[in-house]
């Protein structure tokens, strides 16, 4: 895809993240919204996947570590292909197989189950490992949130990736700058993250993670480091594509209402034009 049609395709994306929010009344667009770009990305671009065969052996996995976005990646699993958009406003509904956290018995195109904050990160390590034990050539990713990043789990990984040099990894840091009470300067301030990744001995790219041609340019240099992990830093904006939601803290967790969701879906549409889409 090219870069147009990656930017139409993440506000499909962004569409479903608002649907599935305000279909659930419960959920977490804020976080959702400001990495659908990344998930764009690697679901369309960077990934070795098949919705077709969502277990093939060769797949490149992805892990949610920040699993309350699960939003995020069940818009961009849909968009791809995976299970139906039409399914989405089901979130988190009994009986539904999209529910608050992403669940890999349950859910096609999901690789582990998470949303124990800090324990994404630890899976994606040892799906790594498990790789070059086996002489497997496909790739892991995944995906964490800045606040996450407080938890002491998500440094016992990092030092084992980089001590067993694990250059099969992408670590994405969603540097949105908020987490549930607050900037997370205010809360446990985790800055710097990207000096706190090289001292485990990552490979470090700091992005605009809402701009494709920065996303592009790390993933590219991320599969052509050697010897070591690679963390992208990606510094996002909360809520991106709701005018109300971006950088507002409130919307790490609330759904829409029917008028905020009207809001919403306008100010998506809006985009989608301006980009020249339907």
């Amino acid at each position: 895809m090219n870069k147009l049609e990656l930017q139409r395709k993440a506000n499909d994306v962004r569409k479903g993240i608002v649907t599935a929010v305000h279909g659930a009344k419960a959920g977490h667009p804020g976080g959702s919204l400001s990495a659908a770009d990344i998930y764009t990305y690697l679901y369309f671009e960077e990934m070795n996947i098949d919705p077709k065969d969502p277990k093939k052996k060769d797949r490149d996995r992805f892990v949610l570590s920040k699993g309350h976005t699960a939003p995020g990646l069940y818009s961009v699993l849909a968009n791809r292909g995976y299970f139906p958009v039409e399914d989405l406003p089901t979130l988190r509904h009994l009986g539904s197989y999209l529910q608050g956290h992403p669940c890999m018995q349950e859910t096609p195109g999901v690789d582990m189950s998470s949303g124990s904050l800090g324990q994404g990160i630890s899976a994606a390590v040892g799906m790594a490992l498990a790789a070059k034990l086996d002489g497997a050539s496909y790739r892991t990713y995944t995906l964490l949130g800045d606040g996450e990043i407080e938890e002491g789990q998500v440094w016992e990984a990092a030092m084992f990736a980089g001590a067993k040099k694990l250059d099969n990894l992408v670590v994405i840091v969603d540097n949105n700058g908020l987490q549930i009470d607050g900037p997370i300067d205010q809360v446990n301030n985790p800055y710097p993250i990207d000096k706190k990744f090289e001292a485990f001995n990552f490979h470090v790219i700091n992005i605009n993670g809402n701009d494709f041609d920065e996303i592009a340019s790390a993933f590219k240099e991320a599969r052509e480091t050697k010897g070591c992990p690679t963390a992208i830093i990606a510094r996002t904006l909360k809520g991106k594509g709701v005018s109300f939601m971006e950088g507002a803290v409130g919307w790490h967790g609330k759904a829409p209402n029917d008028e905020e969701y009207a809001v919403a879906m306008a100010d998506l549409d809006k985009i989608g034009k301006e980009l020249g889409g339907e």
